[in-house]
């Protein structure tokens, strides 16, 4: 059985954190508002968790209580905020002597967390690779790029700027020049292997009028394709899929990191194959990936 309003209000020393906040630190009445509504928050998630004391809240369950209000769909800025607040009343705690530790102080704050864009699932990606048109050979074009898209990760100006040395299909591999002239050797699977080596055979030999400048991927009038071109190429497809979300080539980037990293994959290893310079880059993703894991938790444990 839950405890009244009044006791919470007393176990969690609202009115004292209310008269800190309003006599001590001299907040306005606006702020002091904002600043309970936040800490009620926080009340109603230990309720939640059978937690009757703010010294029985864990950073753990600190943790999980920001995630949830991520769920919640609240706004960067307005998580920020709801740690400020969070930090606040421990701080107000600690100085009173009724609590020992602040467990939000090692907090991870949202200023870094990105709205990436919507991430396919590996079925949509299987309908966005079959839906070029398999009887032109601007089609099979269309395939090979989407295939080594989705197979290395690489940025549109990465892959546009291919060029046919660049294909090394006896040895399963593909060097992409990134950011910085630096180069990255990155794997190319069987299925983006036989796109790549069909489109290269048969298909590109038509299309090169001699204006190809030695690129892997050329436009309908044999020049390089453009990031635009390689734009329409993704939005067309998606279109003849049936995919609602919107799609980029940036949105094949996403889904492969995510895909390798829910699969297992070493973040390390992720990091290498998209050309980060800095891992903490990469880690952008383990918030996509603990996404999942949450809503998989969500969707099929029995008690969640």
């Amino acid at each position: 059985m839950q405890a009244p309003i009044s006791e919470l209000s007393r176990a969690f020393w609202l009115e004292g954190f209310e008269d800190y906040l309003s006599l001590e630190v001299g907040n306005s009445a606006h702020t002091v508002s904002n600043y309970l509504r936040d800490i009620s928050r926080l009340v109603d998630f230990a309720r939640a968790n059978e937690v009757s004391s703010p010294t029985d809240l864990t950073p753990q369950l600190v943790r999980e209580f920001i995630y949830a209000l991520k769920d919640m769909g609240l706004a960067p800025a307005s998580i920020r905020r709801q740690i400020s607040a969070v930090r606040t009343y421990y701080r107000y705690l600690v100085g009173e002597g009724h609590a020992d530790a602040d467990p939000s102080a090692r907090l991870e704050i949202p200023k870094g967390w990105r709205t990436l864009p919507e991430v396919l699932t590996v079925a949509e990606i299987e309908q966005l690779i079959a839906a070029h048109h398999p009887d032109s050979t601007l089609g099979w074009r269309d395939r090979a790029f989407l295939e080594v898209a989705y197979a290395t990760g690489a940025r549109v100006s990465e892959l546009v700027g291919l060029l046919l040395g660049d294909l090394m299909l006896e040895d399963g591999l593909v060097r992409v020049l990134g950011k910085g002239d630096k180069q990255r050797l990155v794997p190319l699977g069987r299925r983006a292997l036989a796109a790549a080596a069909l489109y290269l055979n048969e298909k590109r030999p038509v299309l090169d009028k001699g204006r190809g400048a030695g690129r892997f991927i050329l436009n309908a009038r044999g020049a390089p394709l453009t990031r635009a071109g390689a734009w329409e190429i993704v939005k067309q497809c998606a279109r003849r899929a049936g995919i609602t979300k919107r799609v980029t080539p940036h949105t094949l980037r996403h889904s492969f990191a995510t895909h390798l990293l829910e699969g297992g994959a070493d973040l390390r290893a992720v990091q290498e194959m998209l050309g980060h310079a800095d891992l903490s880059t990469t880690q952008i993703y383990t918030h996509v990936d603990r996404e999942y894991l949450r809503s998989a938790h969500k969707m099929f444990h029995p008690r969640a």
